[in-house]
């Protein structure tokens, strides 16, 4: 009886030093990207409002029937942007997926408390599971909700996987923001072309809809030509920034803020900060 009273204590106190020990664990840091998309009330209150401006536009375009879609035409460029025409086709609009209309909040939190960055294997693995821990973007659910009811049809474009279509169905409709329907209202990589460029898909979709209104968190959901290595951070924010890109945002193109990863996180100190906006001003004391 002895013995066991002492095995015993020795397990109790071995479970208290465990537990003071997971108490006095630093809790994992989580990135400021992440902090301000998922977390913080300025996050939420952004893609709120970008749904507002994308629901709002679509009704009235819907409404007028425009002439020109806001997909670029094939053989257009930076400096010189065509749009396809729309003729009898159907009214539809189209968004990305992964922080665009869902929140991929359980493969992030991973990414967080492992300090790691994506990796294809383990993106792959998400697709296949994560279809119950992810949430809508705010404000989407109910702006999509107010498009269909206008009869334009949601469609969604997305570089997830082609072969796991029923995962990423499911993804979306469970979050409330379908019914996604792969070939039909989702479109993946692997539909038209291999590789994840998106315009293949938007000429696809062009072929039977008229697109009034496009939704992402990339430039890339928007067109391939923001997406060409060889433009440099300057060049590709001057063109998104100037011209008749400049009249797109807010007016068919709509771009949701996302901080988290994405070619918009690139540049060295000569991209981000103009020589001549620099303080204290160079050579001063």
């Amino acid at each position: 009886m002895r013995r066991f009273t002492f095995l015993s204590g020795m397990l109790a106190a071995a479970a208290l030093l465990s537990d003071s020990a997971a108490a006095q664990a630093p809790a994992p840091s989580v990135p400021p990207g992440m902090q301000w998309l998922y977390g913080s009330g300025e996050g939420g209150a952004s893609s709120i409002q970008a749904y507002h401006a994308f629901r709002d536009y679509a009704l009235a375009a819907a409404r007028r029937r425009p002439r020109d879609s806001v997909v670029l035409a094939p053989g257009a460029t930076l400096e010189a942007p065509r749009f396809l025409p729309c003729g009898r086709r159907r009214l539809a609009v189209v968004l990305d997926v992964d922080e665009t209309a869902l929140q991929n909040l359980g493969y992030e939190y991973d990414s967080a408390i492992h300090d790691r960055g994506y990796d294809a294997p383990s993106w792959e693995r998400w697709e296949q599971t994560g279809a119950d821990a992810v949430l809508p973007m705010p404000g989407a659910v109910t702006a999509l909700q107010a498009i269909r009811r206008a009869g334009i049809a949601v469609i969604f474009n997305s570089n997830r996987l082609a072969r796991y279509a029923t995962h990423s169905e499911a993804a979306l409709n469970r979050a409330g923001l379908g019914p996604a329907r792969h070939g039909d209202t989702l479109w993946l990589q692997g539909d038209v072309v291999e590789g994840s460029a998106k315009d293949p898909r938007r000429a696809a979709i062009s072929r039977r809809y008229c697109v009034i209104a496009m939704a992402g968190d990339q430039l890339g959901d928007f067109s391939d030509l923001f997406n060409v290595r060889t433009l440099s951070v300057t060049d590709r924010r001057r063109a998104a920034t100037g011209g008749r890109f400049a009249q797109m945002w807010g007016a068919g193109w709509f771009i949701l803020s996302n901080p988290v990863y994405g070619p918009s996180l690139r540049g060295g100190v000569d991209d981000v900060f103009p020589a001549d906006r620099r303080w204290p001003p160079q050579g001063a004391n």
